[in-house]
């Protein structure tokens, strides 16, 4: 493959994956150091049980088109903007900053939404503030499936129609645009080879979405791989690049657009992109070498992972899900679609009892109903539909050290917003 080569690792259960443009004998970066949850507890407030939730973590890393900013706050301080007077979040500062001066991290950033008062809380370290743009990885799969799903309210696609009938491609005749988001299309997923050599297209900038989506659609080199839709539950891989390369297809708009015209207009997420960072990763956590800014547009974006934003307008896409599709004035996405993409979809297959909760881009914790898209940098979405809260953390690590904060961060934010004003 012309000198590039996957690396993977698993940490904690997290698997983080990045692709080297290098030689063979080339030693990837140190991995980022990890955290446990007996350290954060030990080094703030009184201990926190975390809570017995059972999410499988995503495993690809993500990228793009905006520099994280390395001249804010000083490590030592978490600024606060925005907390309702009602509401004492002042807990979670020690807490998180103990961690950041601990473990030397670059920082990290909080946003917590509620669905009748908008961002509630924000509250950033070391040198995080409110602008900068972090690489999400698998965070941004809830972000890909909601642009499917407006192509659907708008008559462009149909999330349960094969995809075969919606365009000119040839195989797969029964796959349907939900089965890709749900991760139950039968395609490859992300194991045993995340470095699948029928879907590798999706893991380089060059080339095109479309020719990239098609080609995974189409090759016959899978076959002897692959199940029929909605037999089986296989996360992650080029299935997401299919959905991306759809989107394009029906609606005859770049990627770029859709993203501007479903998210970034609609809802003010001026910081939100994507692109098609791995041939350049080096290291096995967060790509803290690259400057997003010096990337060059891509026509071949990675649907699965590619997504950088900014926290305050993660936050205000979690709240769109938590209004039922609407940004402001605007009905970005029905209501109906809204309910879709929140609906647990593993749990109809096959033996779903013992397949982890899937919807469309959202994990579903069948035990307390929460939907969360956790990324292997160190992002953290989740949402509570009936408490009415979302919240976003992120850190640039790997994943187990974002999954470990949040743990003991998520019962406190629990308290906070249940609490009687």
């Amino acid at each position: 493959m012309g000198g590039k080569r996957l690396m993977t690792a698993v940490v904690s259960g997290v698997l983080v994956l990045v692709m080297a443009a290098c030689s063979d004998d080339s030693e990837p970066d140190a991995e980022p150091a990890s955290t446990s949850a007996s350290s954060i507890q030990s080094t703030t407030a009184p201990a926190t049980e975390a809570p017995t939730t059972s999410s499988a973590p995503p495993e690809t890393s993500s990228p793009s088109t905006s520099a994280p900013v390395t001249t804010s706050a000083p490590a030592t301080t978490a600024a606060t903007a925005t907390t309702a007077p009602e509401r004492d979040f002042s807990a979670l500062g020690p807490m998180v900053q103990g961690v950041v001066d601990e473990f030397e991290l670059g920082g990290a950033a909080l946003v917590v939404v509620d669905r009748d008062d908008g961002i509630v809380h924000e509250e950033y370290w070391g040198a995080f503030d409110a602008d900068r743009q972090s690489f999400i990885a698998s965070s941004s799969k809830m972000i890909t499936a909601g642009v499917l799903m407006r192509l659907d309210d708008q008559g462009l696609l149909d999330m349960d129609t094969p995809i075969a009938e919606q365009t000119d491609w040839v195989g797969n005749p029964d796959l349907t645009p939900a089965q890709l988001v749900s991760n139950t299309s039968g395609l490859v997923g992300l194991f045993p080879e995340l470095f699948y050599e029928p879907y590798v297209c999706q893991w380089f900038p060059d080339g095109d979405i479309e020719d990239c989506g098609a080609t995974i659609f189409e090759t016959p080199d899978d076959d002897d791989l692959i199940v029929p839709p909605d037999t089986g539950f296989a996360y992650g891989g080029g299935q997401w690049q299919i959905a991306g390369a759809l989107a394009e297809h029906v609606s005859g708009r770049t990627w770029a657009e859709l993203i501007d015209e479903t998210y970034v207009t609609p809802c003010g997420v001026d910081s939100l992109g994507y692109n098609n960072h791995f041939v350049i990763t080096r290291g096995l956590g967060y790509p803290y070498d690259i400057d997003p800014t010096t990337l060059e547009l891509t026509d071949n974006p990675n649907m699965e992972a590619g997504a950088y934003i900014a926290a305050p307008d993660y936050g205000e896409l979690l709240l769109m899900h938590l209004r039922e599709g609407r940004c402001g004035d605007e009905q970005v996405i029905s209501p109906e679609g809204i309910e879709q993409l929140h609906t647990d979809r593993t749990i109809t297959l096959p033996g779903g009892d013992a397949l982890p909760g899937y919807a469309m881009g959202w994990w579903v914790d069948r035990g307390n109903g929460r939907l969360n898209d956790p990324g292997a940098f160190g992002a953290e979405p989740w949402i509570d539909l009936e408490l009415g809260y979302g919240a976003y953390f992120v850190v640039e690590a790997d994943g187990s050290t974002g999954a470990t904060i949040r743990s003991v961060i998520e019962p406190v934010i629990d308290e906070v917003m249940t609490a009687s004003p």
